[in-house]
């Protein structure tokens, strides 16, 4: 309780884990809640679960609690799973793709992942994992990063056609993505622009905390 009210003040790191994706993990008190941190970039909580958050808003929180299959890319510490089982009320099925065990681990520990009964946390690459399923979804959330640094296959045309392929009628993407440089822009301007799918739709939240953009692809049919 101490740690959490100095945290208003100044931020308290109580855990620091080595890892091999991200250097290093950090679980933080910082401004009353519990946060996991990158070494340069937040993780899980905090601002992240902000983001994430108004990105589930747009999508629509009815609409997503009478679905029955969700995927999530990249579950780091579950922020977004705590997000669609406490607040939105969703009871189906959460598959979560994860390659760094040491953060799952963390997760466990500090914030109770694995009693989230509806969750299957699938240790593996995101691409990888997204060429070997058999399953569809109504909404796939993809959050995969390095510390501050997104993989390029998420930009890859192969990549998001595998995406919109696991996609069920009326499915969404939910793509959160990092602007560090005028280079990333036009990245995400080309990505978009160059976005041509029949039947589905493609549109961006700019500029949530500052340096996250949401693209959301939304399946017709």
């Amino acid at each position: 309780m101490i740690k959490k009210i100095l945290s208003y003040f100044i931020p308290i790191k109580i855990h620091t884990v080595k890892s091999a994706v991200s250097k290093s993990i950090e679980v933080t008190w910082a401004n009353g809640e519990l946060v996991i941190d990158s070494e340069n970039t937040n993780y899980s909580y905090g601002s992240l679960q902000r983001i994430l958050r108004l990105g589930l808003k747009t999508v629509g929180y009815e609409k997503i609690a009478a679905m029955e299959h969700i995927l999530v890319l990249g579950v780091a510490g579950g922020s977004v799973i705590k997000t669609l089982v406490d607040e939105i009320k969703f009871k189906g099925k959460i598959t979560g793709v994860e390659i760094d065990l040491n953060i799952i681990k963390i997760a466990n520990q500090y914030f109770n992942l694995d009693q989230v009964e509806q969750l299957e946390v699938v240790i593996d690459d995101a691409f990888e994992f997204v060429l070997k399923t058999k399953e569809k979804y109504d909404l796939i959330i993809i959050d995969v990063f390095q510390d501050t640094t997104m993989p390029n296959f998420l930009y890859e045309t192969f990549f998001t056609d595998q995406i919109c392929f696991l996609l069920r009628s009326k499915g969404v993407v939910l793509f959160n993505t990092m602007l560090l440089n005028e280079e990333h822009n036009s990245r995400n301007s080309k990505y978009i622009t160059e976005f041509n799918k029949v039947d589905y739709a493609i549109k961006s939240i700019p500029r949530v905390e500052r340096h996250n953009e949401l693209i959301v692809i939304e399946k017709h049919q």
